[in-house]
């Protein structure tokens, strides 16, 4: 396989889009191997938890499948049509929708940490940990706020082992971050004191999830998510 090494570390993103492309352009057929998350990991010169982090996320995306013992093989040479919501860009001026589409994502994402309470593993835990880690490392950074919120909540939805649980969410995801960029998201993820008690909200529910507490778990989702909400609504308001 033709990789390049990234310019920089923990961006799992430029591994998803690298072999993304090999995928939808032919250069991988449904059917072949990829080489080992050692190998992978050697290549793009990371870690081996950011290409697993990676290939979880194109896992989810129906790309490839992940077999026991972490052997990948290419699932589809296309990405399937996202079917389960309507395009809500068009919408996002409109108040009751952007409320709507809250109430569906504190729905599902209580309910994703009481099942993955239960169900995670330590691959699971050790994705979330570094998450944690670059989170902490980039406080007051919007973008890299915006993109390690993301992932910590797309791998919770992962942590479900649901198939179905994981799409939905990836599709309510895609959704959620035109919202948050539309409601000022420099104003949410760049200042100190916020990025902070997200972090901290975030761990909590880490915490929750490591000690498999599921009661524990939804309450700190359901205490982050309504967080997040006041923010959001504010900003509707003004």
């Amino acid at each position: 396989m033709d990789l390049s090494k990234l310019a920089k570390k923990n961006h799992y993103e430029h591994i998803i889009e690298q072999i993304k492309e090999l995928i939808l352009s032919g250069g991988l057929a449904p059917g072949d191997k990829l080489p080992s998350t050692k190998e992978l990991s050697e290549q793009f010169g990371v870690g081996r938890s950011t290409t697993r982090e990676a290939l979880s996320a194109l896992k989810a995306m129906g790309l490839i499948d992940i077999r026991q013992g972490g052997n990948c093989t290419v699932k589809s040479t296309s990405l399937p049509s996202p079917t389960l919501l309507p395009d809500l860009q068009p919408l996002l001026a409109n108040r009751q929708t952007i409320l709507e589409l809250l109430e569906v994502r504190k729905s599902l994402e209580v309910s994703h940490v009481a099942i993955a309470a239960v169900k995670r593993d330590e691959q699971d835990l050790l994705l979330l940990e570094q998450i944690l880690t670059e989170m902490s490392q980039h406080m007051g950074n919007e973008e890299v706020g915006e993109s390690t919120d993301l992932r910590f909540h797309s791998t919770l939805a992962r942590s479900t082992h649901n198939s179905i649980m994981v799409q939905l969410f990836e599709t309510i995801a895609s959704q959620l971050e035109l919202v948050i960029r539309e409601t000022r998201r420099v104003e949410i993820y760049a200042n100190q004191a916020v990025s902070q008690q997200f972090y901290e909200e975030h761990r909590a529910i880490f915490q929750a999830l490591k000690d498999q507490d599921a009661h524990l778990a939804q309450a700190r989702m359901k205490d982050h998510l309504q967080h997040v909400e006041g923010i959001l609504l504010r900003y509707l308001q003004a």
